[in-house]
């Protein structure tokens, strides 16, 4: 079974009306402002699905700062979950800043969702403040035993829209002050999963802390699979395209052209996100 973690939908009112939500929801205009950036509906995944092989995906929005919009945009993935009960996954998406933003979470978990994410902190990084008010979403996902997928990227190299102003150490950070949630770092968590190789602390620390591959393409050459493999294990990475923003065929070419062996390529691309996610 080949799962891609990480893929983002939204209801007709957003994908036809996207710049009404520019004013008031910057790190949305910031992402979505150009035309390139493709908006698509569950429909519309699903039919990349079937072209590409992909048999599951986990759909989420976009983490709005207006609890209303993110109200909307979840109930969104909980219809679409209920169309699609064997091809989506849902996950919550909100601003961890949002009013009620626990609650929230409750209410869709409560709704059949599975986990929650992609959360990011575009404009902030993930600075103590960030992180006090991620906890009571961090509470309810622990208690409730379900994944939280957070937006991570590498702190050097060239900017690009979307790219957050986190550092390793905050990074780092984040899973110190949660240690017994399972965390989905997408992006390869900005290259923190190296610290691996460190001989205290690190390794015991991220045991609970999956990597995604969402927009490696655009961010790493394809030896990244082998190398990450090497320091972390298979086990620790979960395929995810970030679809649109890249079919899964490209990542399917750079697994080849890495050399991955076919007992890894099967827990990258399927069975690590369903052990994960307990299907």
């Amino acid at each position: 079974m080949i799962i891609d973690i990480h893929t983002h939908v939204f209801p007709k009112k957003i994908r036809d009306n996207r710049h009404n939500y520019f004013p008031t929801e910057s790190a949305f205009k910031l992402l979505y402002d150009s035309p390139k950036s493709t908006l698509v509906s569950a429909e519309e995944s699903i039919a990349v699905m079937d072209a590409e092989g992909v048999d599951r995906s986990v759909v989420f929005g976009f983490p709005w700062q207006d609890i209303d919009v993110a109200r909307e945009t979840n109930d969104y993935i909980l219809e679409s979950i209920s169309r699609f009960p064997d091809r989506l996954i849902g996950f919550c998406c909100l601003d961890p800043a949002g009013k009620d933003a626990a609650k929230e979470v409750e209410r869709c978990l409560d709704g059949g969702l599975s986990g929650v994410g992609e959360l990011a902190f575009y404009e902030s990084g993930m600075d103590t403040n960030a992180l006090d008010r991620l906890a009571p979403i961090m509470a309810v996902s622990q208690s409730r035993g379900v994944p939280v997928m957070i937006h991570t990227n590498e702190p050097v190299g060239h900017q690009y829209p979307g790219k957050s102003p986190n550092t390793l150490a905050q990074i780092y950070r984040l899973t110190t002050r949660f240690p017994d949630n399972a965390i989905i770092l997408a992006h390869w968590g900005g290259g923190v999963f190296f610290y691996h190789l460190l001989r205290k602390e690190v390794k015991e620390t991220l045991g609970n802390v999956y990597f995604d591959t969402a927009a490696s393409p655009f961010l790493y050459e394809p030896a990244i699979y082998t190398v990450a493999i090497e320091i972390m294990g298979a086990e620790k990475i979960l395929f995810g395209t970030d679809f649109p923003l890249l079919r899964p065929s490209r990542y399917f070419e750079e697994l080849n052209s890495a050399g991955v062996s076919e007992s890894d390529m099967k827990k990258i691309c399927g069975a690590n996100a369903q052990h994960l996610l307990g299907i």
